[in-house]
């Protein structure tokens, strides 16, 4: 089972993604860091993924691989992170087959509305009950 975690900037996001997941399942599962630049796919590997890789050709090339994806919902909009993330980025994340899990953060000029403002613990809580109830 490959989970894909997209994240940029720092790599901030990434990590405390990664650090929940690998709380919940261990080693049950592959961790892919896809990342924007490479201080975020360090910061992320260190959090505990087992694979990483930055930049735009390596998100559009490995995010096919992956059976779930986590991240941002600004990792679907074209230009998100301070524009760290491509137009083709964007595309590939959002055309990928794996299962996407948006999280309801946005530093973006829009409100996702229904979405409960929650941070970031209890909204991976959450990803992580339904990760459960797929992989078994």
């Amino acid at each position: 089972m490959l989970i894909a975690v997209i994240d940029g900037m720092g790599g901030s996001i990434g990590r405390q993604i990664i650090t929940k997941l690998r709380a919940a399942f261990g080693d049950e599962i592959e961790i892919l860091a896809l990342a924007t630049n490479a201080v975020a796919a360090n910061n992320m590997m260190k959090a505990g993924a087992n694979l990483s890789a930055s930049g735009e050709n390596a998100v559009v090339h490995s995010i096919k691989r992956a059976d779930f994806i986590i991240g941002p919902i600004a990792m679907l909009v074209p230009n998100s992170f301070l524009g760290e993330l491509t137009p083709k980025m964007a595309e590939a994340i959002s055309c990928a087959k794996g299962r996407k899990y948006l999280l309801a953060l946005s530093n973006l000029d829009a409100t996702i509305i229904g979405a409960e403002d929650k941070p970031l613990p209890h909204l991976m809580d959450e990803v992580i009950i339904i990760l459960k109830s797929k992989i078994g």
